[in-house]
C-alpha cells in the first residue's frame, strides 16, 4: 500500500471535540439527550511540551472523554489563560464542533500530507509517549483537524474508555480518572 497523499487517506475520523462555554451543560447534553457515555474526566494532565503558533505554551486542561456509539466525544475546558487553540476559540465566542480527530501511526507523514494540502499548523504537543498536532484546514468552524499518534499508555486509556461504553447501562455517567 502506498503512503497517503491526501488528508482523507490518513485515517477515519474517530472523535468529535467541543470547547464550549458551559462544560457541564455540554456533558449533560451528551449524556442525557444523546445517550453517550460514560464520560471520563481527566484534569491536570500536563504534556511534555505544547507549541501554539510556534511558541511554547502551557495550557491547563480539563478533558471529558466518552463514546457515542463508535464515535469518541471530547469536551475540553481550559483552566488557565495560556495561549492555545482552545483559549482562542473561547475568546472568539466559538460554539459547536471545535475539531475532529484521527489516529495515525506515522505522525511525520501525516504532517507532510496536511501541509501539502495547504493546512496551517497551529498546535503541536507530546506527552507520555504520544504526539499530536492540530491543523486548520481552512474550511471554517469545525474544520480544525487533530492528528494523534498514541503511545501504548494513551492507546490503552482510549481502549478502556471505549470498552466502558459497550453495553453501558447509563449508571455513573461522569467518572474521574
Amino acid at each position: 500500500m502506498s503512503a497517503p497523499t491526501k488528508i482523507a487517506e490518513l485515517g477515519a475520523v474517530m472523535q468529535l471535540a467541543f470547547v464550549p462555554e458551559d462544560f457541564d451543560a455540554t456533558l449533560r447534553f451528551w449524556v442525557e439527550t444523546m445517550g453517550a457515555g460514560p464520560f471520563y474526566i481527566l484534569s491536570g494532565q500536563k504534556p511534555d511540551w505544547t507549541r501554539y503558533r510556534g511558541e511554547l505554551t502551557d495550557p491547563d486542561l480539563t478533558v471529558a472523554l466518552g463514546h457515542w456509539g463508535d464515535m469518541q466525544i471530547e469536551v475540553i475546558r481550559q483552566e488557565n489563560d495560556a495561549p492555545s487553540i482552545y483559549k482562542e476559540w473561547r475568546d472568539r465566542g466559538g460554539e459547536g464542533l471545535h475539531h475532529t480527530c484521527i489516529v495515525v501511526d506515522d505522525i511525520e507523514q501525516a504532517k507532510r500530507v496536511c501541509i501539502q494540502a495547504g493546512a496551517e499548523m497551529i498546535l503541536g504537543g507530546a506527552g507520555s509517549g504520544a504526539e499530536w498536532f492540530y491543523v486548520d484546514t481552512g474550511g471554517g468552524p469545525g474544520t480544525i483537524l487533530e492528528v494523534i499518534r498514541h503511545s501504548q499508555q494513551s492507546g490503552a486509556l482510549m481502549k478502556m474508555i471505549r470498552d466502558a461504553a459497550v453495553d453501558w447501562d447509563g449508571s455513573d455517567p461522569i467518572r474521574r480518572i
